[in-house]
Parts: C-alpha cells; sequence; structure tokens
C-alpha cells in the first residue's frame, strides 16, 4: 500500500504576539514616567564687600503657620487676632496700598486663619494680593 505522504509543516513562533506585547509595554512606560526639569547651569556670583543696604520695604508677606500663628515678613505677631494682623501690616505699610501683599499658609492651617489674612488686606485697600502655593512635582 502507498500512502500518501504529508506535507510536513515548517515549525516557527508566531511573533506577531510578541511584538503587541513589546509595544503595550512601551507605551506603558512612556506614560508612566515622570520627567524632571533640572538646570545643570552653574554661575559663578561675583563677591562683594561692604555692608547690606536697608532697602524699603518691596512687599508684604503674612505667613501662616499650622497653628494659626502669624508671621509679617518674618516677625512673630504676639497673638493671631484680627488687630493685631491689621496694626503690624498698617505699619509696615506705611500707606502704600500698591504693595504686592502674599499670604503663605502651611497646608494644615485651618480656613479661618487664611480668610482672616485675607480680609485684612481688604479692609486695608490691597489690590494685589496673591496666595503661595507649592508646585507638585508627581505632575507631568
Amino acid at each position: 500500500m502507498k500512502f500518501k505522504r504529508q506535507r510536513s509543516q515548517e515549525v516557527g513562533v508566531d511573533l506577531t504576539p510578541l511584538i503587541d506585547v513589546v509595544f503595550l509595554l512601551l507605551i506603558f512606560f512612556m506614560v508612566s514616567t515622570t520627567f524632571t526639569r533640572e538646570s545643570h547651569l552653574r554661575v559663578d556670583l561675583p563677591e562683594a564687600s561692604g555692608q547690606p543696604a536697608e532697602s524699603e520695604v518691596s512687599q508684604v508677606d503674612v505667613v501662616i503657620s499650622a497653628d494659626g500663628q502669624y508671621y509679617v515678613n518674618d516677625k512673630p505677631l504676639v497673638n493671631n487676632q484680627r488687630e493685631t494682623l491689621e496694626r503690624a501690616v498698617r505699619e509696615l505699610a506705611a500707606g502704600d496700598k500698591s504693595l504686592p501683599f502674599i499670604i503663605t499658609a502651611d497646608a494644615g492651617t485651618p480656613h479661618q486663619y487664611v480668610v482672616r489674612a485675607m480680609d485684612v488686606a481688604g479692609r486695608l485697600g490691597f489690590s494685589r494680593l496673591s496666595i503661595t502655593t507649592q508646585r507638585n512635582d508627581d505632575e507631568g
């Protein structure tokens, strides 16, 4: 008897699913990578001798700690009452309402103390009010 010989099929590996998986991994790592902006510029600053000149106030900087303590241009106030803060800002600004009024508060500061500082700025007539934030480096 003569049987028909079957053709032998070529043995090989299908690479299409492997290529798909590699591309998916590539896309995953590209999307999940965080890019940081670093400056590698080194600057040598000149040196100077002499006393630093006393400069006039260029801004009103109100810092509020987590427990509600106010600091006006790095000077702590005796309490956290509205009148005390208003008096300190009025003395510092000396009537110049065009100065920038910057509020920096701790993330855990109760909202009441931030609103109180904003209210003092409004009552004294400051129009250039800013609230500082910290840049979140987790976002791309």
